[in-house]
């Protein structure tokens, strides 16, 4: 009798032990989609826009959690992967590899990533008047022919060395900086890495000769809808004839860009669709906060400082999860 008491009590622990590890998914028994926790983690670029959506979707769904944390895309997508997560927050184009290992994703939104300087930088007028090509970016960022503002804005006092930064963690931002620079890779850029989308800005923000880029959410002030202090966007002269057009300067305010990038003149990348992805597909509490995310949750979209997805690619994106 003692031993089976024994057993039976061993056995109790076990499955204790076996609850407490699983990675994902602290979810409600099937078919209660409106008790249990998600577990969300990934892009910088989405978690502002998380954390809205989990607020106003635990409003309807109270007896619904969410654990959100941001550390890159390439985290996002390799604890979507491995179960870690409900779900990954991905920032980036999904990699071939990716689509082997069995990723399911949907767009849920679009934001952009910019280009930042020092605000207290002497160039900025300089800069600001005539914008900086792709080619420059791939001088300063790649080839290291640019290595000096002076090269850039022609000016006395600015013949100081340019110091780049850039992204330590696997994200979407440098991916998608890179490939807008030429076609590379995150890897293929040169300077400072340094972890995150705040840790980048507050980089630039410390080195009055720094450059970098961020995310749009990270780069504006979410309250005045103007550059964070400290920084200035970087302009593209996106025809390369040497000087900001009126037709391309709209950096001054959040808004002014996020209405570029709606309208495509401010180019893809480097905007980009924000995806949310998972190993297989979406099941439980997460794939019924996933299609809120698309149909009622669109509503906190712009005011989040997002782009709205076309409306005939988020009736796509619904059919995927239904």
């Amino acid at each position: 009798m003692k031993g089976s008491v024994v057993l039976a009590g061993l056995l109790i622990l076990a499955a204790i032990f076996c609850a407490g590890c699983t990675g994902s998914s602290d979810a409600a028994p099937t078919g209660d989609t409106e008790q249990g926790k998600i577990f969300v983690s990934g892009a910088f670029a989405l978690y502002p826009m998380m954390i809205k959506w989990s607020e106003e979707y635990k409003n309807i769904h109270p007896g619904v959690s969410f654990e959100i944390s941001a550390g890159g895309a390439g985290k996002g997508m390799t604890d979507a992967l491995s179960d870690m997560v409900d779900i990954g927050m991905v920032s980036r184009d999904i990699y071939p590899e990716e689509h082997e290992q069995g990723v399911f994703y949907v767009a849920v939104t679009k934001d952009a990533v910019v280009g930042t300087i020092n605000d207290k930088n002497p160039g900025v007028p300089a800069i600001c008047s005539r914008g900086v090509t792709t080619d420059e970016l791939e001088q300063i960022y790649v080839d290291n022919t640019v290595t000096n503002w002076q090269q850039l804005t022609g000016l006395e006092g600015t013949d100081v060395a340019i110091n780049q930064y850039t992204r330590s963690d696997a994200c979407g931002a440098a991916s998608v900086w890179a490939k807008y620079i030429g076609g590379y890779y995150q890897e293929d850029l040169g300077g400072t890495a340094v972890f995150g989308d705040p840790g980048l800005a507050d980089a630039v923000c410390a080195d009055t000769f720094g450059v970098g880029f961020n995310n749009i959410n990270y780069a504006y002030d979410p309250t005045t809808g103007l550059p964070i202090s400290g920084l200035r966007v970087l302009p593209l002269d996106l025809n390369g004839n040497g000087i900001l057009d009126p037709e391309e300067d709209f950096y001054t305010t959040r808004s002014d860009l996020m209405d570029a990038i709606e309208a495509g003149t401010y180019p893809s990348p480097p905007a980009r669709d924000l995806y949310f992805v998972t190993k297989e597909e979406f099941s439980g509490p997460a794939k019924v906060f996933t299609e809120w995310v698309l149909t009622d949750g669109q509503q906190y979209v712009t005011e989040t400082g997002y782009i709205p997805l076309p409306a005939s690619m988020l009736e796509d994106e619904r059919a995927k999860v239904a």
